[in-house]
């Protein structure tokens, strides 16, 4: 959202539409990491006819989302400890 604001400098975030259709394309890029080194995120006409088309490796999709994988770590460490396994 931000790189295609960035790019662009159209603000898609009071479309729903677009956003919707931008999770959507997340969401499947984000599948197709899980067996592949990357992913292209391609969508035609997002907003005002701009068409917005980019490729995210894994490495940089986990870079992105770090933050959340170590968030998930903590309460999995937790059960492990109390588990004691």
């Amino acid at each position: 959202m931000q790189l295609f604001q960035r790019k662009t400098k159209l603000d898609i975030t009071g479309d729903s539409r677009a956003m919707q259709r931008l999770r959507r394309a997340c969401e499947n890029a984000k599948r197709t990491l899980s067996t592949s080194t990357s992913a292209t995120v391609e969508l035609e006409a997002l907003k005002d006819g701009v068409d917005l088309r980019e490729t995210i490796s894994r490495a940089r999709f986990e870079e992105l989302c770090l933050d959340l994988f170590k968030k998930t770590m903590e309460p999995v460490t937790q059960v492990r400890s109390c588990s004691k396994l």
